[in-house]
């Protein structure tokens, strides 16, 4: 049986990897032994990243993408540096493209930019620097052979946590979304849980509610607002909440322990971050970073530049972590065999977002709160 998240990115075209580990093996792994900020010996760094809205250390999206980036330059010898755009949750694209400008003028070979809102800014970017590369995380081609896209099936880690949600006994479930509906993977990410609740609901035969909001994810940020409105659905008898939007997760945690309540954490392992979490839709943000950077340095780049490399279950680059499961009722094995039958196509899931929110998924009673 195929061991689950893995993580063996082998991206397309049969790329190879470049000695990314199985996340189970990653879990003692000190991040935070390699320091965010370092001194280079002439000034420049050599690999860059732009961040996306929100903090740094976000427990999420922004810092799985640094810390596979700190990896990779910590264990290959390369200087590197992280630029935040001006004004925070307020950037504009004139914001993201200087700091991108800042990168390139320090010296970066390859930047690496978090977030589909950078699109613009990089591609502006990527034209005044065509000797300089750039890794667009969670973004598209833009025609030039300098700028490559990594990408995930986010609706597959989705299903995975809205499966086995209700496979462990919960049936009043909330999804609390960042972007405010307009982010691609987030997007994904919510109609993914939906379809996994569905289908796990019809196999039990149980009835769902569930609570379904972008409201106050904007900025993909923890917020005195979003937390009172996830306080008033754990009140009102909300189980579990799946909080998808960078540090929006904070929000989550504080409204659920106040609460007794629990919360699905996204994008990496969040069961350490609060003892809410009962489960975590991980995508590969370190490995697809660290996969990225290795084809540039290895004289590969041609292989993926100007290309989407979209990676999901075929690839174990999504699913949710099994070194830390907490579950009693759906059980790893039960969970494994999920996955391969998505793997196999035996279980389909759809990635058109169009519409999700207003579409009839068998056994749930859906609450859209705008």
């Amino acid at each position: 049986m195929k061991k689950v998240l893995t993580f063996f990115v082998t991206l397309v075209l049969a790329l190879s990897l470049i000695g990314c580990g199985d996340p189970n093996e990653d879990e003692g792994y000190d991040y935070d032994a390699i320091p965010d900020t370092m001194e280079s010996t002439d000034g420049n760094y050599q690999i860059a990243f732009v961040t996306d809205i929100g903090q740094l250390k976000d427990k999420s999206f922004n810092q799985g993408t640094w810390e596979g980036l700190k990896r990779y330059a910590h264990e290959n010898s390369k200087s590197y540096k992280y630029y935040q755009p001006a004004n925070g949750n307020t950037a504009t694209d004139d914001d993201r493209y200087e700091a991108m400008e800042a990168a390139a003028n320090g010296g970066a070979d390859i930047i690496v930019c978090a977030g589909f809102m950078q699109g613009n800014a990089l591609f502006d970017a990527a034209t005044a620097f065509p000797t300089v590369k750039f890794v667009f995380i969670d973004g598209w081609p833009m025609g030039l052979a300098n700028v490559t896209a990594i990408v995930f099936k986010e609706e597959q880690s989705g299903y995975f946590a809205g499966y086995a949600a209700v496979m462990e006994g919960y049936t009043k479930l909330g999804f609390s979304g960042g972007g405010g509906g307009t982010n691609p993977a987030c997007r994904r990410f919510g109609y993914g849980f939906l379809q996994g609740v569905s289908d796990a609901a019809v196999e039990k035969n149980v009835n769902i509610t569930m609570k379904y909001s972008w409201n106050y994810g904007s900025t993909f940020s923890a917020s005195a607002e979003l937390q009172t409105m996830l306080n008033g659905w754990y009140s009102t008898g909300t189980e579990v909440v799946f909080s998808v939007g960078g540090s929006m997760c904070q929000s989550a945690f504080a409204a659920a322990s106040a609460n007794d309540g629990k919360v699905i954490g996204v994008d990496v392992d969040q069961s350490g971050d609060s003892a809410t979490v009962i489960t975590s839709a991980t995508k590969g943000l370190r490995e697809g970073t660290m996969v990225a950077l290795g084809h540039f340095y290895d004289g590969t780049w041609a292989t993926i530049g100007d290309k989407a490399v979209n990676l999901g279950a075929a690839e174990n680059a999504v699913g949710l972590p099994t070194a830390t499961w907490s579950m009693e009722n759906f059980t790893v094995e039960e969970y494994q065999a999920l996955f391969d039958d998505v793997v196999a196509g035996t279980v389909e899931i759809d990635d058109d977002t169009t519409d999700a929110e207003t579409k009839t998924y068998p056994k749930i009673t859906l609450e859209y709160i705008e």
